[in-house]
């Protein structure tokens, strides 16, 4: 027996002592990722409206193969020298903590059946089940002081290997900061940080167009976990979880710094070594002049107020306007007040703008009129219709808010001046190849609907405009076909004067702005460029820029759109009694745009199908200024007034958004302007 334990030592000594040393000493070597500072936002006047504040934290980075006894001693440790908020404990955290002590842990198996003790050897996850739920039974009581330890425990308990997570983030003290920093090297994985919060220096009008940041406890948004995690988020990191927050996360999100840790053969971190100390995130520079955009929700506010305070907004959604460089795409403002209309409440919700339609009314007969052009039925030079109203059997005479009989005929500019329905219903019988006799059965081809959204769309009327934003919507599209599933014929002719199908205020933003710069459909965009982040914080070199992307030409010769543009400037400058929007006629340089009004009903309970409908107007408006040179283009929606005839609310906002542009743009009177003249080159 001495002989071959002799042999044994010279074995392992000798012959493979080096090797087994060598292992003994082994070294594994990993990568620690931490955290750094997300990208700003400014806006295009370079003034910061999303910015991050750096507070003290306090951190921990679970070490490999440390025990739940090692963590609750290391939070009974900790808890002596910081306070952390309190949460809402489980029954289940209480009992993760409990049992944390070997002696606990001990005692509670003894309290088990003999059948729940055996699962400690064949199913240890059964086994935990079992004593979770006797602890859980039987809970001791904790004061608040003693739940401390526990609510750190909880913490660390939920992070993963080598990860770092923050034990607290919020209001650390200076007190704390000095009693942990004393105390580090009798607390393994616990170390003094920094941790970011964003700061919104402008308040929070913007914030539902800039979106928020998900909280380091929240961590990432368990829809999307499998995609984050592929793509080497932590669990709890931050991440943008709505618009421009979340379209663009890859640009704010910067890059992690990296530390290479050796861990030994004992798993304690013998070593480490900052190989990157990672990068800011870049910074998004905006299109929107938060000046301007201050304005124009002060306007909002302060017309629909008067609405309400006129008793007319009752079962109004609310207000909303936007306004874009119709040359290019850009946005230059953004704003929405939402009125829920059981409380009456009323907040901000920019992005109403995208995500909610409306029935615009005549503010769309500018593309009606564009279309019938292309289809060939009128031409620039040849364009009267008769004036004469619409009878069709068991319907309501199809006319224009003007008395019967005040027109005779109208050519197609003088038709969108007065806002004449019954001008585009003539349209859409000449496209349709309408069989008509006053008082009977009309017929129209069956297509009618596909041809006259055709030309809708060419303006981005009924589909998304594709602005740089998540959650924008493509309006709503009434049915083609009746309960007896025929071609219901009148409302072909209501969507012919844009009473039928709904759009959101951007697509009309688009749509305006199409004719404003002589056929092109330009793509809306609120990020201008994307820019580095300086060592002081600040904006540095611009790493991108967003080019105005073209989506398409209107098939539209000059020669038609310039009769629609005619006609919009007539509908501010014209003489006529039932001309729509003379409120405008003072701006100088002149305007031009489109009025609209829709006969709508409203839900007293929008929740509730079974409650009362009440008859509402929508009230809307797009134009564009200088006329002769568009600047800006406009589009406002003011829905669901009631009353038997609203103020012009929507020539209120859109008066006060030229005037506060021009003035903050340093737009030029003409001098030779006339509220009457003829043209819009006059």
């Amino acid at each position: 027996m001495f002989a071959a334990l002799v042999g044994q030592l010279a074995y392992l000594q000798i012959l493979n002592g080096s090797r087994l040393t060598a292992e003994v000493d082994r070294t594994d070597k990993t990568v620690i990722k931490g955290n750094v500072p997300r990208g700003l936002v400014f806006d295009s006047k370079g003034r910061a409206l999303v910015t991050n504040k750096a507070n003290s934290a306090i951190t921990y980075t679970r070490s490999v193969g440390i025990t739940s006894a090692q963590m609750k001693a290391l939070a009974q440790t900790l808890a002596k020298y910081i306070t952390v908020p309190s949460t809402s404990l489980t029954p289940r955290d209480f009992a993760d903590y409990y049992l944390a002590s070997d002696a606990n842990s001990q005692a509670v198996t003894k309290k088990l059946s003999k059948a729940d003790q055996a699962l400690s050897t064949s199913d240890s996850s059964e086994f935990y089940k079992k004593q979770v739920a006797y602890v859980q039974k039987h809970l001791p009581t904790y004061t608040k002081a003693q739940q401390q330890p526990i609510e750190i425990f909880k913490v660390m308990s939920g992070s993963t290997q080598l990860s770092t997570v923050y034990i607290k983030a919020e209001g650390v003290t200076e007190k704390e900061v000095a009693e942990v920093g004393e105390h580090l090297t009798s607390m393994p994985g616990v170390n003094l940080g920094t941790d970011w919060q964003r700061e919104y220096p402008n308040g929070d009008s913007m914030t539902s167009i800039i979106g928020r940041v998900s909280s380091e406890k929240s961590g990432l948004p368990a829809e999307n976990l499998s995609s984050y995690l592929a793509n080497g988020y932590a669990r709890n990191d931050r991440v943008g979880t709505s618009y421009l927050e979340n379209a663009y996360e890859n640009v704010l999100k910067g890059s992690k710094s990296q530390t290479q840790v050796e861990i030994g053969s004992k798993n304690q971190i013998v070593n480490s070594v900052q190989q990157f100390k990672g990068q800011q995130g870049a910074n998004l520079n905006l299109t929107i002049d938060s000046a301007y955009q201050a304005k124009v929700e002060a306007t909002l506010t302060k017309v629909f107020d008067q609405a309400r305070a006129a008793g007319v907004a009752n079962v109004s959604d609310g207000a909303y306007a936007v306004a874009m460089d119709p040359n290019s795409g850009r946005i230059l403002a953004l704003a929405g007040r939402q009125q829920n209309i059981k409380t009456h409440t009323v907040t901000n919700d920019a992005l109403g703008v995208i995500n909610r339609s409306f029935v615009m009314g005549s503010a769309v007969k500018g593309a009606t009129v564009l279309g019938a052009m292309q289809d060939g039925v009128i031409t620039p030079t040849d364009n009267y219709l008769p004036d004469t109203p619409i009878y069709l059997p068991g319907t309501p005479v199809k006319k224009s808010v003007y008395p019967v009989g005040t027109f005779g005929s109208l050519d197609a500019a003088s038709a969108l001046e007065v806002s004449s329905n019954i001008y585009m219903m003539r349209l859409a019988m000449k496209e349709g190849h309408a069989k008509y006799v006053p008082n009977d059965y009309m017929s129209l081809d069956s297509n009618i609907f596909t041809t006259m959204r055709k030309y809708f769309t060419e303006f981005g009327l009924g589909q998304k405009t594709g602005i740089d934003l998540p959650g924008e919507t493509s309006g709503y599209a009434g049915p083609t076909v009746n309960s007896a599933g025929t071609l219901p014929v009148g409302s072909a002719l209501d969507l012919s004067y844009g009473n039928y199908d709904a759009y959101t205020l951007i697509q009309m933003a688009q749509y305006i702005s199409s004719i404003a710069n002589n056929g092109y459909r330009m793509q809306p965009y609120l990020v201008q460029s994307i820019s580095s982040t300086l060592a002081d914080g600040s904006s540095g070199p611009i790493l991108s820029t967003t080019q105005p992307k073209v989506l398409a030409k209107i098939l539209s010769t000059q020669a038609q759109i310039n009769v629609v543009k005619q006609g919009m400037w007539q509908v501010v400058h014209g003489t006529n009694g039932w001309t729509t929007a003379t409120a405008l006629n003072t701006l100088n340089p002149g305007v031009a745009g489109k009025t609209g009004t829709a006969q709508t009903f409203t839900r007293v309970d929008p929740e509730d199908n079974t409650s009362e409908q009440v008859e509402t107007t929508t009230l809307s408006f797009v134009g564009f200024a200088p006329a002769s040179n568009p600047k800006i283009a406009i589009a406002v929606v003011v829905p669901n007034l009631t009353g038997d005839e609203p103020a012009n609310y929507n020539l209120m906002i859109a008066q006060q958004m030229f005037a506060d542009y021009y003035s903050m743009n340093n737009i030029k009177a003409d001098p030779n302007y006339s509220s009457h003249q003829s043209t819009i080159n006059g």
